[in-house]
């Protein structure tokens, strides 16, 4: 870990995933959980491009889309097994965002986020037109469950063993990223491009790398999806959920590890306890975001840490 402050929150973090593990028993809840984990491995991707590189981008569902219609039609379409599915998304997805991050990443401000947004529609008009190969409007169905030999990960119960250990790892390797030689060279970028290309750092290169890192994690996190849920659609792909998962790097606290944790779990859970007041919940859903960066600015996590504690949050 690059921190001993990361160690202790991984240590909390498996203690919480084993309390849950052990006392949640209902399938739906299990389900909300799991969605949750998926969602933050997705936010941990998206918060090292925000965080570290300082590159806002609005088209990460676009990601989570191919990995999900890559596994799904690999899978149905071409009897390939999820795992080597799941495999080949990932090399597809990474070496798409690879060609797509070499001009992209070299815009700035606005112009970054209409392409990265662009990107999104273009992904969501193909999930959508092209219904020969992702099904249309419809989508894909009996997308087979994750299997080695005779093991499936085909309930909830068995999926949230396997995936809140798998986002641990993630977030593991995030924490090592942030506090390596790359990881300081993107802060220093995010602070002052021009400085920090003068020192010799290669800046062009390491914002595509940080991109296609990103891009991997939602990519990973789509396919998972598609093997957990069995169906996929052009929503998977569609730019409200690019603008749900910038909201909880936001929400959370931009380059703060746990913060995007944080953010995920809270905007995943918050319309589910939302249902008490289904009437006024897209009301009572805005005023909460709102009054949350009104008063913690910064973030959830660093704001909620500094309130207890007294001092800065780390990521």
């Amino acid at each position: 870990m690059g921190s001993e402050g990361g160690k202790k929150g991984l240590l909390v973090f498996f203690g919480l995933v084993g309390v849950m593990g052990l006392l949640v028993k209902n399938p739906y809840h299990l389900f909300i959980l799991n969605i949750v984990a998926l969602n933050a491995i997705v936010v941990l991707g998206l918060n090292l491009l925000m965080g570290l590189a300082g590159q806002i981008s609005l088209g990460h569902a676009a990601f989570f889309g191919l990995g999900a219609y890559f596994s799904a039609v690999l899978t149905v379409t071409y009897n390939i097994s999820p795992l080597w599915a799941i495999v080949l998304a990932v090399v597809f997805t990474g070496l798409a965002a690879w060609i797509v991050g070499i001009p992209t990443m070299r815009l700035e401000g606005n112009y970054l986020i209409m392409a990265t947004l662009g990107l999104n529609v273009i992904v969501h008009l193909v999930m959508v037109r092209w219904e020969q190969v992702t099904g249309g409007p419809p989508g894909i169905s009996g997308v087979p469950y994750i299997g080695l030999l005779s093991f499936r990960l085909d309930s909830d119960l068995r999926f949230f063993w396997f995936i809140w250990p798998l986002l641990g790892l993630f977030i593991w390797l995030a924490h090592n990223i942030t506090f390596s030689m790359s990881g300081l060279n993107l802060k220093a970028l995010h602070e002052n491009e021009t400085a920090t290309s003068s020192l010799g750092v290669n800046t062009a290169s390491l914002k595509v790398k940080v991109f296609v890192l990103s891009a991997v994690f939602a990519c990973l996190a789509g396919s998972l999806y598609a093997h957990y849920t069995t169906f996929v659609s052009p929503s998977t792909g569609s730019i409200f959920y690019s603008i749900e998962i910038v909201t909880m790097v936001v929400v959370g606290g931009v380059g703060h590890i746990w913060g995007g944790v944080l953010g995920a779990a809270v905007l995943t859970l918050l319309p589910e306890l939302l249902h008490v007041v289904k009437d006024f919940s897209t009301l009572v859903y805005g005023a909460i975001l709102t009054l949350s960066l009104v008063f913690f600015p910064e973030g959830l996590f660093p704001g909620v840490l500094r309130a207890i504690t007294g001092k800065r949050g780390t990521p």
